[in-house]
Order: structure tokens, then sequence, then C-alpha cells
């Protein structure tokens, strides 16, 4: 029988407290409570800080690599989220050195992230077209939540705005004028704050959705049509891309690759890494060198050439 993680209650407000978002702090638990379960099993015991070796680290490492075959990045996750659990262990006074100090990352492959390329951007284009005329034909009612669902789809193509930045935007975020507009990212990662212009088409998007928002008690951008008018979360978020992924026929669509899309359009129009990584927060210029490196489609592009 697999026990219960035993883990500081205070763990969560460490990590919150250190800056990291919501989507890192949720990460971390749930990478603590899958090794929690895997210390268990292994050694008989709970798991507690004093009880944790680096040895322990190191055969938890092995495992997820050869008997889980996880990723790279996950593994290096998991290994974070201890380092974490040890850090705080250490600021508590439970352990005096850090189990995890020594046991290196494992390498990751640098590949490009994923991205829509211009096709597939054509073809979430004529998705959300189609959607919003025959919900405009066939279900007047159900108009307004479709137009919400495409500006917010379009809005994120063209701003790169993460999905925690977008459920959080605020109507005085935004300075729209006719021929120019910006929306203020007041609470980035790492609690910093930015301002991200808008071009065109991101404010063809906002406004067409700000004519028909509903009156609401909140002044958040992103709300429901119906009930309350609360805002949407980030899961409502997600299934709108999923909806649209499935009608465009696209292997995946979600706000990071909404993301990874915009920079990589900056990228291909000559746009320099410094100001790709200003738009997008990256304080790391190592971040966003990602985007200048090919993808697989562009490698086997590359080698058709040949022939």
């Amino acid at each position: 029988m697999i026990r219960k993680m035993n883990i500081d209650p205070n763990f969560e407000t460490y990590l919150a407290q250190r800056d990291c978002s919501q989507h890192t702090v949720r990460g971390y638990l749930l990478d603590m409570e899958h090794f929690s379960r895997w210390f268990s099993q292994i050694n008989g015991e709970d798991l507690t800080p004093e009880r944790l070796t680096p040895t322990d680290v190191r055969q938890y490492k092995q495992h997820l690599l050869t008997m889980e075959r996880r990723k790279a990045s996950t593994i290096n996750r998991h290994l974070a989220a201890l380092s974490a659990y040890a850090r705080r262990a250490m600021t508590t006074g439970q352990i005096i050195s850090d189990p995890t100090v020594d046991v290196k990352s494992v390498k990751n492959f640098s590949g490009a992230p994923k991205w829509l390329d211009k096709n597939e951007q054509y073809a979430l284009q004529r998705a959300i077209e189609r959607d919003l005329q025959i919900s405009n034909l066939r279900y007047p009612k159900r108009w307004v939540t479709r137009r919400r669902d495409a500006s917010l789809t379009l809005f994120l193509i063209n701003t790169g705005l993460r999905l925690s930045e977008l459920v959080a935007m605020q109507l005085g975020d935004l300075q729209i004028s006719e021929r120019k507009g910006a929306v203020t990212v007041q609470n980035g990662k790492g609690g910093k704050q930015r301002q991200v212009p808008l071009n065109s088409e991101a404010r063809k998007a906002i406004q067409e959705w700000l004519a028909v928002r509903p009156q609401a008690e909140n002044n958040l951008v992103w709300i429901g049509v119906e009930g309350e008018h609360e805002g949407l979360s980030g899961r409502a978020v997600q299934r709108i891309l999923e909806r649209y992924a499935q009608d465009a026929s696209l292997e995946e669509l979600t706000p990071h690759v909404c993301r990874h899309t915009f920079a990589k359009n900056l990228v291909n129009s000559g746009i320099g890494l410094e100001k790709v990584a200003a738009l997008l927060g990256h304080s790391n210029l190592n971040t966003t060198r990602l985007y200048i490196t090919p993808d697989d489609r562009e490698l086997e592009m590359a080698v058709e050439a040949l022939v």
C-alpha cells in the first residue's frame, strides 16, 4: 500500500514566497508527491527531510531515466522540486546540508519548441472564421461566446502572453487607439511588469470582443458570457484552444504553442532576439535563442534540398 505523502505543509507557502508561478508551485507539489510515493516503496518508510540522502536523489534520477523513461526536461523539473524541498528544510533547521546539491541535471537536447507554421496558422484562422459564421447563422445566443473565444485565441497568437498573464488581464491594462495599442502585463513571471504593443490583428481582436463583452462587476477582460460573468480559468482557456485545434486538424494548440508561434513569427520577420526577449518577458536571452533553433520540419526541408 502506498502511503500518503508526508511533507512540510508550509512547502507551498515557501514556493509562493519565492515568486514561483502558480503553475510551478502546482508542478513541484505533484513532483514531490510522486517522489514521496517512490521513496516509501523503496525504503519502506515515509519521507521526511532528515531521511532524504544524496543516494536517494541519485537513485530516483536513475529510476526516472531508465524505468519511467522520462524526458530530460521532466526529470530536471523533478530534481528542481527536490532541491526546493531540501532548501526549505535547511531554512527551518531540519537538515544541515543539501542532499541534492551534487546531483547533476540531465543534459537536454536543445530542440526547438512547438509552434504553428504558416499553413497551420491559416488553418486555424479558417477554423475560427467558419466557427463565427456558423454560430452567427445557427446559434445566435452562442455567438458572443464564440466571439470571445476567437478574440482570445487571436490575441494570444499576436501577443505571446503567458496563460497566467492572459487570464489576469484587467480592462485598465489596455491602451488602444485607432493606430496603436498596448497591454501592460502587471505581474509577469518573477513579478516583473512589461508592456506589449498590440499590432493591428491584436487590436482588432480585442476591440471586437470588448464591443460585445457583457457588463460585469469585475474588470477582467476575459470573462464568462453567462451566469456571474466570472473570469475565465486557465483550464477554460485550454479547452477553447483544444476545440479550435480539433476544428483546424492541428496536432496541438495550447497557450504555449501560441506564445511560441508569436515568437517564431517575430524571428522569421527579422526581429532581433533582444526585442523578442523583451516582448516575451524573458530575463535570460538564452531562453529566447530557442526560437532560432530549427524544428523537425525545417531540418527535413534542409535534407530534401540536397535531393
